[in-house]
């Protein structure tokens, strides 16, 4: 009966905290409004961290981005540097269809898909990793915040089977 009950909570607290989390409407009165088409235009810089589950630095990166548009469609070229030498590059194409944003890329299964509302862009997709980093499909939260004309915050968690394994915190820069 004991082993019963703690299941219950356990079952319980899973779908009180599925209940609880943040929408992006939360921030629709959020200001600056977040404009994809304004803010990724041209050059951009970025530096971030990886963080594993327990919240320990794994990874350092700069990431040197060109945003460039056609019609409604943003190419997204950008070049990773990470703190140990490596390289990494990701072109994202992404098409903007009013407040919703969907995209791909070479290592994302399938599409990515995206709601702005006030300063916010809620984004999820499917990240497959390299080889050398296990091969795995992981599972991506990302959420960006524009606080002014230069300057976004990017929290991302990754997660497999619903666990989560760690986050990027990126901060984005507009030259």
């Amino acid at each position: 009966m004991k082993r019963l009950f703690t299941l219950f909570v356990a079952a319980l607290a899973f779908v009180v905290a599925g209940c609880a989390s943040v929408q992006v409407t939360d921030y629709a009165a959020e200001r600056p409004r977040f404009d994809m088409r304004a803010y990724f235009d041209g050059k951009l810089v970025a530096h971030g961290i990886i963080q594993d589950r327990s919240g320990k630095v794994i990874r350092r990166m700069r990431v040197d981005m060109t945003a460039t548009w056609n019609g409604n469609t943003l190419t997204l070229d950008e070049d990773f540097t990470y703190s140990d030498g490596a390289k990494e590059k990701r072109v994202w194409t992404i098409v903007k269809d009013g407040d919703r944003y969907t995209g791909t890329a070479a290592d994302v299964v399938g599409q990515a898909t995206g709601i702005a509302a006030g300063n916010a862009l809620n984004w999820r997709y499917v990240l497959q990793l390299p080889e050398a980093q296990g091969g795995w499909r992981i599972d991506f939260d990302d959420w960006m915040w524009q606080l002014d004309e230069r300057v976004m915050i990017n929290r991302a968690v990754f997660s497999k089977f619903g666990l989560r394994f760690g986050e990027v915190l990126i901060t984005f820069y507009k030259q």
